[in-house]
């Protein structure tokens, strides 16, 4: 089945005068940025990447903040903003207003969610605004849901109804957005592959994607990458549960690469920016800690994102982590929001040649 969805590469082919720009050597704004509105968050997932970060739960955005981010956004070229990041977006108050107001400036909007806190009034409002909705979830029983995730087995149940509700009221509205799950898979949680596809199926959403799980350089969480290749035939098997209207797709090329990168410079973070939902502007999400704070930009709850992206600092950043000090696979984590994007662009850095995108123009395009 020819996928419909691209849940493994980078579309940033698609953005070709923006990698123009960026052979030229001139300033580009972002095409997407991956950004929380707090840092708080209901649940207490074992693989967290944002536990790692040492930050303690700040509070929420506020809204003029919000929409001052977003105005700016839209006004230096931003494509698309997806609320996912290192805090669970549905703990700000806000989070619906932004969502709206997003569109109403002619950005894509997305939403990556645990699903607890989604209430059925709110799933009315931002679904006809939003390209995607996302659910992370990472369990398809209850009991193994309560552990992974670090809540009663309750929270299982309740965001299989919110599941259920989104996809009805897709249909009800004949709503374009596309609705879908993600499971962060390490090795030991293979057992759950089957009921979340088997799951999805079911409510009927579009995909499920089955990704890595990133750790950090110091390999705090302790992934061992070599043990998911133990788990092929269980991921193919889910893949084979795909049809016309259902997507089943693992993130092969991260989950088979070891954790190793075959680049030699970061140039994915100005194509596709960052932020903490401290307000903290910094290239890649694994940069939030404060032991990185030489790769921090700004913040917005302080300055206007337009103030920041203009400044000496953005791109000053930026360079450093292309220099040849800088080195992927020993000062980050592993396999990060960039990397497929990464290697595109390394491509067409060692080559000198801008390829042209293969096959039709993907869905969700804007958000590379």
């Amino acid at each position: 089945m020819e996928e419909k969805l691209i849940l493994d590469g980078s579309k940033v082919l698609w953005h070709k005068e923006r990698i123009e720009q960026w052979k030229r050597g001139e300033k580009f704004a972002p095409i997407t940025i991956d950004c929380a509105l707090t840092t708080k968050c209901s649940y207490r997932c074992i693989y967290c990447y944002g536990k790692m970060q040492c930050i303690n739960q700040s509070d929420n955005l506020d809204k003029e903040t919000i929409f001052n981010f977003l105005e700016d956004a839209a006004e230096i070229g931003v494509k698309a903003v997806s609320f996912v990041s290192d805090g669970e977006s549905t703990c700000n108050p806000n989070l619906k207003d932004a969502i709206v107001y997003g569109k109403s400036l002619g950005l894509d909007m997305a939403l990556g969610t645990n699903g607890f806190l989604l209430k059925d009034e709110e799933l009315e409002e931002i679904l006809p605004c939003l390209t995607y909705l996302r659910f992370n979830i990472s369990a398809g029983e209850a009991d193994r849901y309560a552990y992974i995730h670090g809540v009663d087995e309750k929270c299982y149940h309740k965001v299989v109804e919110t599941m259920k509700k989104a996809v009805a009221i897709r249909k009800e509205k004949n709503l374009p957005v596309t609705i879908g799950t993600q499971m962060v898979l390490m090795p030991e949680l293979a057992d759950q592959i089957m009921p979340l596809a088997k799951l999805g199926k079911e409510i009927g959403v579009d995909y499920f994607v089955i990704k890595h799980c990133s750790d950090d350089e110091e390999g705090t969480l302790g992934i061992d990458y070599s043990k998911y290749d133990e788990i092929v035939p269980i991921l193919k098997e889910a893949e084979a549960l795909s049809t016309e209207n259902y997507q089943v797709s693992a993130k092969w090329s991260k989950i088979l690469s070891h954790g190793k990168k075959n680049y030699c410079k970061c140039f994915g973070a100005p194509f596709i920016l960052q932020m903490s939902g401290t307000g903290l502007v910094a290239p890649c999400g694994m940069f939030f800690n404060e032991k990185y704070s030489k790769y921090h930009i700004g913040n917005i709850k302080e300055k206007r994102f337009k103030e920041i992206f203009e400044s000496d600092r953005y791109w000053e950043v930026m360079k450093s982590i292309t220099s040849e000090e800088f080195d992927p696979n020993r000062d980050c984590g592993t396999l990060c929001l960039q990397h497929k994007t990464n290697e595109v662009l390394w491509s067409i850095y060692q080559n000198d040649e801008i390829p042209n995108p293969v096959g039709e123009k993907p869905n969700h395009i804007n958000f590379i």
